[in-house]
């Protein structure tokens, strides 16, 4: 018996044992995919939800809070000045505590979005004081076309048949139940023309913003918050005198009305991480179609809460929007799932081949191994 086969026949074992390890990585790879893709959901129906709850949570503060029969608090700029000062307090603070991670992004880019943003609140209060109601929610209605448009010129997005038959029905749902009369008038129709590109482009770029920087969503808000706030609290005043005739240093602050603005600015800061959130995990359009969620919520809190008119009318726009959004998901799961499909698989293709070539070799060793334990004899 020869010692020099036995110990070339003794290295066959650890390679066996590296092919055989290879294989029970592959195995475990479908697993990770799952869990990944559970934890992943779990995380979207986060950020939805917590968009829906801040979103419906603050209209019906500020509701109380501007309402005349509430504190009268009629200064919606500034009050959204205030919202972003205390978000940019709270992205001060995670970055200051090595909570969250400050990364560069050109200021001028900020400066820009920030612009765009402050301008998009402003045309939309002005919107909303020169056209009637029912005008006011068209314009907002038709954010959802203008986005898939802007999207389709910028980034060259395109959009299945089914999306867009989704979007067709939220729009119609929605406006079925949230448009009334409808008065329209040169002025009005230009600030409503100016606050749809800007917050189309506003929700655009906060998308793009982020992957171009690779940051995440509470680290750009963390940017843009101060300059926002600082831009709004300078020219809000000035912008809600022209709204209301009413100067926000002869407002008579109450107990309740502050409490009432505290609570604002509390639940401005989730619903602006939720955006921030949303828009980056999906997208501006998926944003605004499923984001009239809320306006169905806050219709029919409005009902239960303020004892508000519910008519057939309402009740049945309100059935086909959420059919609408149920038909847009499934739309937009469906476009995933086809996209994924049609990408070819080379990476595992490869990964297979390596394996085969390895596990060639392997034989190919070991009856070598073989051949000189038998020559050495």
């Amino acid at each position: 018996m020869n010692l020099g086969a036995i110990s070339l026949n003794k290295d066959k074992s650890p390679k066996k044992n590296k092919i055989f390890d290879l294989d029970l990585k592959k195995k475990k790879k479908p697993k990770l995919m799952e869990d990944r893709k559970s934890s992943s959901s779990v995380s979207d129906v986060g950020a939805w939800s917590m968009n829906i709850f801040s979103s419906v949570g603050i209209i019906m503060a500020n509701k109380q809070l501007m309402s005349q029969t509430g504190f009268a608090f009629s200064f919606a700029t500034t009050l959204t000045g205030f919202h972003f000062s205390v978000t940019a307090l709270i992205g001060w603070i995670s970055n200051a505590t090595g909570y969250s991670e400050s990364k560069s992004v050109p200021f001028w880019e900020l400066l820009w979005f920030s612009i765009i943003a402050n301008t998009s609140i402003a045309a939309m209060n002005f919107s909303l004081m020169l056209n009637s109601v029912g005008f006011y929610q068209i314009s907002k209605l038709s954010m959802i076309p203008v986005v898939c448009v802007l999207e389709w010129i910028l980034h060259g997005k395109q959009y299945s048949r089914e999306v867009k038959m989704a979007v067709a029905v939220v729009v119609v749902g929605v406006g079925v139940c949230t448009v009334t009369d409808v008065k329209v008038n040169a002025k009005g129709f230009l600030c409503a023309l100016v606050a749809i590109l800007c917050t189309s482009l506003q929700q655009i770029s906060i998308g793009s913003l982020q992957k171009k920087y690779s940051i995440g969503s509470f680290e750009l808000l963390s940017k843009t918050a101060p300059i926002q706030a600082l831009s709004l609290l300078t020219v809000g005043p000035f912008v809600d005198y022209c709204l209301t005739s009413k100067s926000l240093l002869k407002y008579n602050y109450t107990f309740g009305a502050f409490c009432f603005i505290l609570l604002s600015c509390s639940l401005a800061v989730f619903c602006n991480i939720s955006q921030y959130l949303c828009i980056g995990r999906f997208s501006a359009v998926s944003f605004q179609v499923l984001g009239h969620m809320k306006t169905v919520c806050v219709l029919m809190l409005g009902w239960l809460l303020f004892d508000s008119e519910m008519t057939l009318k309402n009740i049945s726009g309100m059935v086909l929007a959420i059919v609408g959004m149920v038909v847009y998901s499934w739309a937009v799961e469906n476009e995933k799932k086809g996209n994924v499909k049609a990408i070819p698989q080379i990476k595992s293709q490869l990964s297979d081949e390596e394996l085969m070539l390895m596990k060639e070799g392997m034989d190919d060793s070991s009856l070598r191994d073989e051949e000189l334990g038998q020559v050495s004899k």
